[in-house]
């Protein structure tokens, strides 16, 4: 589909020049369509980036699907993989800080794995399973943040590797207890 192929091509620009590079025209020549299909589908810069960061957060819908029987591991196999398509995640933390500064944009970071982690939360048997949705949220995107461009990103294990696995996940299960 034409908008995949043009969100998918903004997400890996902003990926590899942040958000300055993000222009219509440069969505174009990424995706090999003719000049000004992208303004067709996405007519301003704010909704350019409305659409990739949906697109980020279907992706990622996809992407989180915990084992009942392994919510730690499943949870920490699924960061690993973040951490090796890195691209995504960087795009994600891009839109994300343009979105500080630019207050038109607070709507497209109501994307967030929150309400999985709060239905993880209930799945445990946490006493505010809002609550503890909140904070696992915000200590999943910590530690992501940490092993991407943090100091874990100089001396964290390799992602993609078991031992980069081992480590998410003993790190995961302490931010699970309730």
């Amino acid at each position: 589909m034409r908008r995949d192929l043009i969100t998918d091509a903004a997400i890996q620009l902003v990926a590899e020049q942040g958000m300055r590079g993000l222009t219509h025209r440069a969505v174009d020549r990424r995706a090999g369509l003719p000049e000004g299909s992208t303004s067709a589908y996405f007519r301003t810069r704010k909704a350019l980036i409305e659409g990739f960061v949906a697109r980020l957060a279907d992706q990622e819908r996809l992407d989180v699907v915990p084992d009942p029987d392994d919510v730690a591991g499943s949870i920490a196999r699924t960061l690993d993989s973040w951490l090796v398509e890195r691209n995504r995640t960087l795009a994600r933390y891009a839109a994300m800080l343009e979105a500080t500064h630019h207050p038109e944009l607070k709507s497209i970071m109501v994307h967030s794995p929150r309400e999985q982690a709060t239905a993880i939360a209930k799945m445990l048997g946490h006493e505010d399973p809002e609550r503890a949705g909140a904070h696992f949220t915000a200590f999943l995107e910590g530690l992501l943040f940490y092993r991407l461009v943090g100091g874990g990103s100089t001396v964290g294990p390799t992602p993609g590797t078991e031992e980069s696995v081992r480590d998410l996940r003993k790190a995961v299960e302490k931010a699970l207890r309730p």
